[in-house]
């Protein structure tokens, strides 16, 4: 009986995705805010400013949970208990993004400097164009159609059932 080593551990499929995703993500939240701050500064002066920025960067920070968490938990796949902790960890990340939106939101609502229409527009236009990032890079992306399967490489390798 010959002892086999095992097969290294290749990174999940999804893992290249999200990475991309979340660079790409970084890119666009960038631009938006250069662009989101000026056309709220030249539409409601300094308060519009805020109210854009603001948007932009609660947006961005509640998409990006998502992606993170994944990514955090995909660290465990292999181990037996994988899928309970992957999904505690991504409903973790799903609980704490609505606690602290409804928390952004109360705290961003009795603010006089926000400008409620520029907020709601920055807010919009920043999840369309992550929504739009994450569509070009998962379209972009080139994954194979039967991933995460180590096959065997030595016939003699494996079990084997007569």
């Amino acid at each position: 009986m010959s002892s086999v080593p095992p097969a290294p551990r290749r990174p999940l499929s999804s893992t290249p995705v999200l990475r991309t995703a979340l660079v790409w993500g970084g890119i666009v939240t960038a631009v938006l805010l250069v662009l989101g701050a000026a056309l709220g500064f030249l539409v409601g002066g300094g308060g519009g400013l805020g109210s854009a920025l603001s948007g932009v960067a609660v947006s961005a920070i509640f998409l990006a949970v998502t992606a993170i968490s994944i990514l955090v938990a995909n660290r465990w796949f292999g181990d037996p208990l994988y899928v309970p902790i992957f999904f505690g960890i991504v409903l973790g990340g799903w609980l704490l993004k609505l606690i602290l939106f409804i928390v952004a939101i109360v705290v961003l609502r009795g603010q006089g400097w926000v400008d409620p229409v520029v907020f709601y527009v920055a807010l919009v236009v920043s999840v369309i164009a992550s929504l739009a990032v994450d569509v070009v890079v998962l379209l972009r992306m080139r994954i194979p159609s039967v991933s995460d399967v180590t096959l065997p490489t030595d016939p003699d390798a494996g079990e084997r059932r007569s």
